[in-house]
């Protein structure tokens, strides 16, 4: 890898950076709210600090991580009432964005579908089932043919991940069940290609969801 930061484009440098980021934040080694060290960075992947402050506004579009001038980058941070505020951004959002999916769903794209919720059944650890539902849910847009609808929706999937994460950890294997009930019923609107069915789902899907994070505020306490 740090040959092809050495030699390849500034772009380029700036991509392989973001991306590694941007796993460590989505996989929760970067937490809400650190600090992101440009210099560190530039050390750890061996390129001039231009190519990391360019990776840092990257990844500040995608709601990742958040810039001050003159007090540097840090993890992108909610409180409870934001979270709140963009999950029910997301009850709009994300079912207008499968209803536009679904009609335009193919036979492969339903095995796809399948396939992929099933992954979510049998995940292991919270981890797992992060990994598997988030996957789920974005492929299920994808159809929709709408990329600033989706963009919009994802980057929203990219500043709450933090706190999904620890709330599937305070739900445990009940709650990671229920997700796994009602996305059966999602694939069944899909399977009928029942555009109406699978927003009314969705939405209810990520309505329960907000509405439990009210109920746990420890949640953005301890963030």
């Amino acid at each position: 890898m740090t040959e092809i930061l050495r030699n390849g484009t500034g772009l380029a440098q700036s991509s392989i950076i973001a991306a590694g980021v941007r796993d460590e934040i989505l996989s929760g080694t970067r937490r809400p709210g650190e600090r992101i060290g440009q210099q560190a960075l530039a050390e750890q992947y061996g390129t001039s600090r231009l190519p990391v402050r360019e990776a840092l506004r990257m990844l500040e579009s995608e709601g990742l991580v958040t810039v001050v001038s003159n007090a540097g980058a840090r993890v992108s941070k909610l409180e409870l009432d934001e979270c709140v505020e963009i999950y029910r951004i997301r009850e709009q959002l994300d079912p207008l964005l499968v209803s536009l999916a679904v009609p335009n769903y193919t036979d492969e794209d339903i095995a796809r579908l399948t396939e992929l919720e099933r992954a979510v059944a049998m995940a292991s650890n919270v981890e797992e089932f992060l990994s598997a539902d988030r996957t789920f849910h974005v492929e299920s847009y994808r159809a929709a043919r709408s990329p600033i609808l989706f963009e919009t929706v994802e980057r929203m999937w990219n500043t709450t991940q933090h706190y999904r994460r620890a709330y599937s950890h305070l739900v445990g294997d009940d709650g990671l069940g229920l997700n796994h009930l009602e996305h059966q019923l999602m694939l069944a609107a899909f399977r009928d290609r029942d555009a109406s069915e699978a927003r009314r789902l969705l939405y209810s899907h990520i309505r329960r969801t907000r509405r439990a994070f009210t109920r746990h505020p420890e949640i953005f306490q301890e963030a």
